[in-house]
């Protein structure tokens, strides 16, 4: 979508740190709130139609931080949630949503969380605008291919999704799983157990592995993107340095992909292309499947786990695991 890529340096340069801000004469009323030594108190504040316009931010508040939580907070003061028009106007109205979620990054996540809430609770002003928002959330959040996928900001967003008296339970069913879904790994946490079974019959868990590392991998055979992304890895020099780098008591990292399907012919013809470094394996009783044990919304899927198989990245990028390492070496 034309830029939709906005220049974020300017937003953080000229808004966060300068303090310029926008204004128009098209008014209609609304409210903001000012600092002042008594704290907080409601102004007067404008609206633009059929435009989306930032927010002013009080020259009191001078800390790159503390702006930040400011334009966070009052981001979406000036737009117009009652008018649906706007959400036909990816110009306007996605592309000011994906300014905000980049300047979400510059907050705590208390004030991001605080602030998706606000944001969408805002949006019930329409239910057409409502439902547009939540598809850009999930545009953005949570699908694999979104370069902005975040789902510890997507959290809090289907808890209040779920939760809502706009959409009836039907509708929020889809949501409900897909919170359900989030929930499981998260960064943090340790990684659900499951069995794996190698080529040769012999079945080991995901537990028992003597690693200070271990990157997961779920992958297909044939799949030609999971063949880009296992050339990338084989040819790292930081994750082959890991391989190679053994402690007195275990290897510092194991690489274990997972055929998580039920083709075996084909897996077990495509095996002799892998790193034979690797451990390869399926999932013989589809158990990661049917018990729903992980959230594989494509193919491949990559985890990084530390030496408790707690969960260090999750749905990650080579580039990132690659950095890993690098600050490991």
């Amino acid at each position: 979508m034309k830029n939709i890529l906005s220049l974020l340096s300017v937003i953080l340069l000229i808004i966060i740190i300068f303090a310029v801000s926008c204004s128009s004469g098209k008014k209609s009323q609304s409210s903001q709130h000012e600092l002042s030594d008594q704290g907080f108190t409601e102004i007067t504040q404008t609206i633009v139609p059929d435009t989306f316009v930032l927010p002013d931010i009080p020259e009191v508040i001078s800390g790159t931080e503390e702006r930040a939580k400011y334009l966070v907070s009052h981001y979406w003061d000036r737009f117009d949630f009652s008018n649906a028009d706007l959400a036909r106007r990816p110009d306007i109205t996605e592309q000011a949503f994906v300014d905000y979620i980049n300047i979400l990054n510059y907050v705590p996540k208390l004030n991001a969380d605080e602030s998706l809430v606000k944001t969408l609770r805002r949006a019930e002003a329409d239910t057409a605008m409502y439902v547009h928002f939540m598809s850009l959330f999930e545009k953005y959040f949570y699908d694999p291919n979104s370069p902005f996928r975040n789902e510890e900001y997507y959290i809090p967003v289907l808890k209040e999704i779920t939760e809502t008296s706009m959409l009836t339970d039907e509708s929020k069913s889809v949501y409900k799983f897909q919170l359900d879904m989030a929930m499981k790994n998260r960064v943090g946490d340790r990684a659900n157990n499951f069995s794996y079974t190698l080529a040769s019959g012999q079945t080991s868990a995901l537990y028992d592995l003597q690693s200070d590392f271990t990157l997961l991998m779920f992958s297909n055979p044939g799949c030609p993107t999971c063949e880009a992304v296992t050339a990338q890895l084989d040819r790292s020099s930081a994750i082959n340095d890991a391989l190679s780098r053994n402690s007195s008591a275990r290897k510092m990292l194991t690489i274990l992909t997972l055929y998580p399907d039920q083709d075996l012919e084909e897996w077990l013809a495509h095996l002799p292309e892998m790193p034979s470094e690797w451990l390869h394996a399926y999932d013989k009783g589809l158990q990661i499947t049917n018990q729903r044990l992980y959230d594989i919304k494509a193919i491949p899927t990559l985890y990084l786990l530390d030496s408790n198989k707690r969960v260090i990245l999750k749905d990650t990028s080579i580039e990132v695991i690659e950095s890993f390492f690098i600050v490991q070496q």
